[in-house]
């Protein structure tokens, strides 16, 4: 039996020596993170004796659906303290510390029912008592279980106006929790991301599409809601591998910086997500299913099943710097 009292390293801290200590025979952490599923035990006390309880422990399936973010999520504080103290205001100072300790400490399955039970709300997963077991299912969608419950992290605005003053619809406003992009047609070969990311941030005028009217429509720029969020998560799920030829490493949005920390992927004939990501500049892939679920890769991971493109802020970008030299580097060819 391992005692893990006399431990002074975090995670974080143990993945990156193996990092550094790795050999080409194996390139796996050396003992399972995250693993997929759990099982949490509950230790009745002397009261709990004199009567039947419900249920003696807690099953989880299927929890892919929020395991790869919240890797990421746990390498994303890890990395950065002043990250640690802005994620507290959306997420919670306990909940973050919470967060932080359980995965140091190896409480992965703590960890996730911190997540459902903190986060999620009821009707976002499925639960039912079996044999004394409470067994909760995240089977689903992980943006529906994970991105949607980041609070007003990612929430942005923007704002249209009608040149006809007769227009019935007005003046309007969009409000956006996530950040999901789409294929543009009109973009250029290995621009596709950041075209699309324009698309939704940058203002634009287009013909007014309400009924009866013959104005243009003028949309703002979109602005975040609470200043730019320490990392922003691309539903990629609109996307196809053949209309994705390359992922930017440096990604403008709103007038700031964001470089690629990871990703996550979906595998649909297993209905499975895994992730990747990066750690001093090495690239890892973890998948819960996997007996040794992380891995340190020998190349950056091919991106074909995306899911989500996961990015942190960088420096503050200067009007007119939206398209540099350093912005037209791209990090590799997705196929």
């Amino acid at each position: 039996m391992v005692d893990w009292s006399g431990r002074t390293k975090t995670l974080y801290e143990e993945i990156r020596a193996s990092i550094t200590n790795n050999s080409n025979d194996d390139r796996s952490f050396w003992r399972p993170v995250l693993p997929w599923g759990g099982v949490y035990s509950i230790k009745a006390g002397k009261k709990a004796m004199a009567c039947t309880p419900l249920y003696v422990r807690i099953s989880l399936k299927n929890t892919c659906t929020i395991d790869g973010f919240l890797m990421l999520l746990y390498v994303i504080l890890s990395e950065n303290e002043n990250f640690r103290r802005e994620l507290s205001t959306y997420l919670g100072r306990e909940f973050v510390e919470r967060f932080l300790y359980l995965m140091d400490s190896y409480k992965f399955t703590t960890v996730k029912l911190l997540w459902i039970w903190d986060k999620m709300e009821k009707c976002q997963y499925k639960s039912k008592v079996h044999k004394a077991s409470l067994e909760i299912d995240l089977f689903g969608n992980e943006h529906e279980n994970f991105t949607r419950n980041l609070e007003n992290l990612m929430s942005t605005i923007q704002e249209t106006f009608c040149s006809n003053g007769r227009c019935p619809a007005g003046v309007q406003e969009d409000q956006r929790k996530t950040i999901i992009i789409y294929p543009s047609q009109d973009s250029l070969l290995g621009d596709v991301i950041q075209a699309a990311v324009d698309e939704l941030f940058c203002p634009r005028i287009e013909l007014c599409e309400e009924l009866g009217c013959n104005g243009q429509r003028e949309f703002t720029q979109r602005i975040f809601c609470h200043d730019a969020p320490p990392f922003v998560i691309l539903n990629m799920q609109q996307w196809k591998s053949e209309e994705l030829a390359y992922v930017p490493y440096s990604l403008a949005v709103a007038e700031h910086r964001y470089l690629l920390e990871g990703a996550t992927l979906f595998n649909k004939e297993e209905h499975h997500y895994s992730a990747a990501f990066m750690i001093d500049g090495n690239w890892m892939h973890y998948d819960g299913l996997r007996n040794e679920n992380l891995i340190l890769l020998n190349k950056p991971p091919e991106l074909l099943l995306l899911s989500s493109l996961v990015y942190v802020r960088g420096q503050e970008l200067i009007k007119g710097d939206l398209y540099d030299s350093k912005m037209k580097r791209w990090l590799y060819k997705t196929t």
